[in-house]
This record gives C-alpha cells, sequence and structure tokens, in this order.
C-alpha cells in the first residue's frame, strides 16, 4: 500500500516509514546536483544563508532538462547520489531533512541519517519523462548560469518514491545482499 507524505517533512512522519515502502510526496522540493551542491556547502562554511531554508526540506538530485512549449518541466530524473556524498552531511547538520536520489550512499551518510533522524528515498531511474508527469511547477531560485544543475524549487504531486534508507538508517541496498 502506498503512503502519502506531505512535504516539507514532519520528523513524526518519516519515523513511521521503513526501508523498501512506496511513497508518494506532494509539496515542494528542491533539485540540486553537485555544483550546487558545492555552492550551498560554501555558503554554510563562509556562515552565509543558502537560498532557501534547508529546515524539513528534501533535495532532489536531479537536474531537469528545458521544457517543451506547452509543458512544465523536461525530462526530471534522479541523478546518482553518491556524488553528493561529500556534502551531504553538511546539509543534514543545517535542517535537510530529505534527500532523493537512485543508488547506495557511503557509511558515513547512512549514519549521519540515522543521526539526524533524515530519510533517503529513490525515485526510479530511467524513468525521468515519467517522473515530469508529477510536477506540477517548476520556478528558478538560483544559479542560473549552472544550466540544468541550478536549484529549481519543484512543486510535485503524489511523486513516486521508494524509502531507500529510513530514519533508524536501514539501507534497503543491505536488505538485498
Amino acid at each position: 500500500m502506498m503512503k502519502r507524505i506531505t512535504l516539507p517533512l514532519d520528523e513524526k512522519e518519516i519515523r513511521k516509514l521503513k526501508v523498501g515502502e512506496d511513497v508518494l510526496l506532494t509539496g515542494v522540493v528542491y533539485t540540486a546536483r553537485d555544483q550546487a551542491h558545492q555552492k550551498l556547502c560554501d555558503l554554510i562554511i563562509r556562515r552565509k544563508k543558502p537560498p532557501f531554508d534547508l529546515k524539513d526540506q528534501v533535495i532532489y538530485y536531479c537536474g531537469p532538462t528545458p521544457e517543451y512549449p506547452g509543458k512544465i518541466i523536461g525530462s526530471c530524473g534522479p541523478t546518482t547520489s553518491s556524488r553528493m556524498d561529500k556534502f551531504t552531511i553538511t546539509l543534514l547538520r543545517n535542517g535537510l531533512k530529505g534527500m532523493i536520489g537512485k543508488g547506495k550512499r557511503s557509511e558515513e551518510v547512512i549514519s549521519a541519517i540515522k543521526k539526524y533522524k533524515a530519510i533517503y528515498f529513490l525515485a526510479p531511474s530511467g524513468a525521468g519523462a515519467y517522473l515530469s508527469k508529477f510536477v506540477k511547477k517548476k520556478t528558478l531560485v538560483v544559479w542560473a548560469e549552472l544550466g540544468t544543475e541550478a536549484v529549481f524549487r519543484l512543486e510535485v504531486k503524489d511523486f513516486p518514491v521508494i524509502v531507500g534508507i529510513d530514519t533508524q538508517g536501514r539501507d534497503i541496498y543491505a536488505k538485498s545482499k
């Protein structure tokens, strides 16, 4: 049975989620890939305010392609999450509560997810066109010069994900060994 979660995340709600569960997300997610993560962490290290409040938010590791005429967004599939591992702990420490991506995470990130009671969702890879159907609005937030790697605010409805790592640090990839 699909569980429905409203964003921004509520810690009490995500504590109920278990690794492997199917979830539909409705609300706002922010896209960010490697370059945007570097810029976010640079701001935090310099004690400057990030371009959006990280508290209880979800970052989607995605660089959406430009939209076709009459469409809200182009393809918007997940990118490999492990590339963001070196930035993730800093963002979790500063309030980030969830991430959406694909693939395994490092042991350090799994420990941080458990420590900060956060969650890691998996989006279906290779399904960017399909996932675009769940995006209802796209707004540029910052760093337009990064092109598709800029930070976008996406309003999503019933966006399908699977719990990859739950708040207890249980990892779907460890389960499959």
